[in-house]
């Protein structure tokens, strides 16, 4: 198995003036690391570039949210329309 070779880094203003060398570049099969202030933002990377296997640690779960609350929905018979038309009323 080969290692990886190290990303170009590239920094936003260099994208921003070079983008077409960038460009030819990445069409030719380069990647780049891109940055902002010096700390890496995203990669570019060519279209038909093997995508990297991510490893899952631990699946996911969802927690906490409104379900948690229990909320009890009231059920009642008055027509929308008249419970904004009182509440309108307070207004007025």
């Amino acid at each position: 198995m080969s290692t990886p070779e190290p990303l170009e880094s590239l920094s936003q203003r260099e994208l921003r003036n070079e983008s077409g060398r960038v460009l030819r570049s990445v069409s030719e099969g380069h990647s780049f690391v891109l940055t902002n202030r010096g700390v890496p933002v995203g990669r570019i990377v060519p279209l038909d570039a093997p995508a990297q296997a991510l490893p899952i640690t631990r699946p996911a779960r969802r927690t906490g949210g409104w379900a948690d609350l229990r909320i009890v929905r009231k059920r009642t018979t008055q027509e929308p329309q008249s419970i904004l038309d009182d509440l309108r009323s307070d207004r007025a």
